[in-house]
């Protein structure tokens, strides 16, 4: 099987729209897959980069979609925490009798796509992403959280595949931060309670685990997967190899080879640091002239005119960072860098602390996380409702 995930067709990356590197990479995956014989694709979430996504992208996704039904191949796809499930799975019946099995109801979880070859049968059970708030009542769980979701969900999927013939395989599709996963810039927080991932030991029981939501390709364990994005979307993922797996799972469910299959590369990205002059000067740079470029400014002054004298020797330059050289207690820090890397949570207690001279207790801490945790749920209402 060929596990992807994250494509966010629709997505621009600084204002440069991502959506012919998006085709080229359609292409490929359509491609790999008729080369090398696959026999199911899996596509983990975040199909689209938004719930209401460009035409141009519903188009591309189109296109894909008759492109992998002409191979005959089955494809199974789960919504993520960027797709709206309700818009995505429209048609999702008919559009199943073509091969193409879109999971993006959490009720469903249960209800594998059985598909079969030589060795007999292999259920996928596709998790679309669940977001704790909006879904604790159909898995019975008091509060809400990712891991209490998700182990419900698993235990619905566990409770399935125990009815099915002895020796049935089994593949989950799931939207998810898993502990020991590295996180990129590109990512939407899906942080709930003050915690945004779930032990891998929740997927415990099922042969292999196609996981979607982090954007670099990384192994879990053995048989946890990310496959990250097809593409980079933050200057973040500028050292990221982006690719697909391609696994092989034996007749008794092991894991026979897992391989990298490399994706298109639009333009390399490059994040350079250094006074201007130093920049301009320097011929070990020589290399990301072709480059897309994040170029961050040491200078203690800023220079006169820096994008336009960047964008002379590194053309394709499409963000420009200052960040001058000078000690962090100087009052001319900034304060988008004072919050650099800290969370909404974070600031708000610093507020707090700010306001009255002493932090939050801990019943203080829980009202704001409830709080942060009310008003994401309310965004992914007012998306689904829009």
């Amino acid at each position: 099987m060929l596990h992807t995930s994250d494509w966010h067709l629709g997505r621009a990356l600084h204002r440069v729209s991502m959506l012919d590197a998006q085709a080229a990479f359609i292409t490929r995956l359509v491609a790999t897959v008729r080369e090398r014989a696959v026999d199911a694709v899996v596509v983990s979430g975040d199909v689209y980069d938004r719930a209401v996504p460009p035409l141009a992208a519903v188009e591309l996704f189109d296109d894909a979609l008759h492109r992998l039904a002409a191979l005959g191949v089955p494809t199974v796809m789960i919504s993520g925490n960027h797709d709206s499930a309700r818009r995505l799975g429209v048609g999702a019946g008919l559009i199943g009798r073509a091969g193409i099995h879109l999971r993006t109801d959490p009720g469903a979880c249960g209800e594998p796509v059985v598909l079969a070859d030589a060795h007999g049968d292999v259920a996928f059970y596709g998790l679309p992403y669940l977001e704790p708030a909006l879904v604790k009542g159909e898995f019975g769980v008091e509060r809400a959280g990712h891991e209490a979701v998700l182990a419900a969900a698993m235990d619905r999927v566990r409770a399935d595949l125990a009815t099915r013939p002895a020796g049935t395989r089994s593949v989950v599709l799931a939207h998810a931060f898993v502990t020991g996963g590295e996180a990129s810039d590109s990512e939407r927080d899906i942080t709930v309670g003050g915690v945004a991932s779930v032990p891998s030991a929740v997927f415990d029981g099922v042969d292999y685990v196609a996981l979607g939501h982090l954007h670099g390709s990384q192994v879990i364990s053995e048989r946890v997967r990310y496959s990250g994005s097809p593409l980079a979307y933050s200057f973040s993922e500028a050292a990221h190899r982006k690719t697909m797996w391609l696994v092989e799972l034996g007749a008794a469910g092991e894991l026979v080879t897992a391989e990298r299959v490399d994706c298109p590369v639009p333009r390399p990205l490059a994040r350079i640091r250094g006074d201007l002059a130093d920049l301009l000067a320097d011929p070990g740079l020589a290399r990301h002239e072709d480059a897309w470029v994040e170029a961050t400014l040491t200078d203690p002054v800023r220079p006169d005119d820096p994008m336009a004298r960047i964008s002379e020797r590194f053309p394709h330059t499409l963000s420009l960072v200052f960040d001058p050289a000078r000690a962090p207690e100087e009052p001319g820090v900034s304060y988008a860098q004072r919050l650099r890397d800290r969370t909404d949570q974070q600031i708000a207690e610093d507020f707090v602390t700010h306001v009255r001279g002493a932090g939050p207790d801990a019943r203080e801490q829980a009202v704001l996380r409830d709080a942060f945790d009310a008003v994401r749920a309310d965004d992914v209402l007012r998306e689904v409702a829009g």
